[in-house]
């Protein structure tokens, strides 16, 4: 298969050559139905090749090829000044090619502590019982993590040894050095962890009671939003002459009309669509799923985008990258990164700058156009009318009618 990537019939002998070279064309065919274009096929298959020809320099069979062995050779590239930026993730996935071939030997899988299966069935408990996002699983592990490695360090958890101190001390230790909402995050993880320990019989006591109580005042902050003619400035600007340009003009235009979630967007599969209704499903917090009615403007620009942009793939995922590997996006944090880099392209000041903006203005733009704070809620999908209430304190004319008269003054 490589044959078809180079022309010279001496550089393809050149890269016959090696422990390497009889693997070549499968490594080729994997990446190129990943989407690799042939410019970096090209590359990569030169960077193995030159690899392959260090390995038979120095006399490395097949058989004691690992990780150290190509850190060795991209050392040695490096001080040369001649490794390329994508050769380490080659060889890093030839290396992976190889290990599923059974032609070397697989990293060993790296021993699991005792309270690393803890937090494993946790996740577990979270994902599958509670239907909790991704999301919270990364944020909610790091500090159960912490809290038993601090207790237990090496040593096989014994919960029923756990008093509410080791707890209120943790929780004491550690919250002055976070802000109020990760401080706030670390209690909420913590008390979910005790839950769940009550709920396997692992403790009898309730230690979730015990975790202290941050000070996050409810409705003590001011929702974070655009106005309506930044919001529409920064869909004007987005540049749509790119198929990555229109792939992003879809997504801006989810998160101001429909008030999605970046983990919303990056989740959402060609499955939940249904052209024929004009309805799509959006997979919100806790699994929970809602029909929403798909507006015009974000059908047309979805449409186009699936007809012309999105790249050819076997995944159901609607977003796409448009580098190799064509996959979906693995992070919500990219979904906010294109709304970043979407406000600085169209001058738009704002001082929070993630796809929460677009949620937090679209909901302050409908009570000041006299939407009701349950049809609100309803659209943005909350759980409590609680949530909604902070909405409240941007409707100023409405708050107005409130105030009391000032001391000796006007009202």
């Amino acid at each position: 298969m490589i044959n078809q990537f180079f022309t010279f019939s001496s550089t393809i002998e050149r890269l016959r050559q090696g422990p390497l070279s009889e693997y070549l064309d499968a490594y080729a065919a994997s990446v190129a139905e990943q989407g690799y274009a042939r410019h970096s096929i090209r590359r990569q298959i030169v960077a193995i090749a030159d690899f392959s020809w260090w390995l038979r320099k120095r006399h490395i069979e097949l058989c004691d090829l690992d990780s150290r062995v190509v850190d060795r050779f991209l050392r040695l590239r490096r001080r040369q000044q001649r490794l390329g930026r994508s050769d380490p993730k080659a060889l890093q996935r030839m290396l992976a090619l190889l290990c599923e071939m059974s032609m070397v030997k697989c990293p060993p899988v790296v021993a699991r502590t005792a309270y690393s299966e803890v937090t494993a069935d946790f996740q577990r408990y979270l994902s599958q019982d509670l239907g909790r996002s991704l999301s919270t699983l990364k944020n909610y592990t790091p500090f159960v993590d912490q809290f038993l490695s601090e207790r237990f360090h090496d040593r096989a958890p014994s919960f029923t040894s756990l008093r509410a101190p080791d707890v209120t001390g943790f929780v004491i230790r550690h919250a002055h050095q976070l802000s109020p909402l990760r401080a706030g995050l670390m209690v909420t993880a913590l008390r979910s962890f005790f839950r769940y320990l009550r709920h396997q019989g692992a403790i009898a006591t309730d230690l979730a009671g015990c975790v202290p109580t941050v000070p996050v005042w409810s409705l003590s902050t001011l929702p974070r939003f655009l106005p309506t003619a930044a919001v529409e400035r920064l869909l004007e600007r987005c540049d749509r002459q790119t198929a990555v340009g229109r792939r992003n003009y879809a997504i801006l235009l989810l998160l101001a009309r429909l008030g999605v979630r970046a983990g919303e967007v990056m989740g959402l599969s060609l499955d939940d669509i249904d052209w024929s209704t004009a309805l799509i499903a959006i997979r919100g917090k806790g699994g929970k799923s809602a029909q929403l009615p798909l507006p015009s403007d974000v059908g047309a620009a979805l449409a186009d985008y699936l007809r012309h942009d999105r790249p050819h793939s076997t995944t159901r995922r609607v977003f796409l990258r448009h580098r190799a590997p064509l996959v979906g996006f693995d992070n919500p944090s990219t979904i906010s990164t294109i709304v970043r880099r979407a406000l600085k392209h169209a001058g738009v000041e704002s001082a929070h700058k993630g796809a929460h903006v677009l949620r937090h203005s679209l909901a302050t733009s409908l009570l000041r156009h006299g939407g009701s704070l349950d049809e609100i809620g309803e659209l943005l999908r909350h759980a409590s009318p609680d949530t909604t209430a902070i909405y409240a304190k941007v409707d100023v004319g409405a708050l107005h009618t409130l105030a009391l008269p000032w001391p000796g003054g006007g009202r």
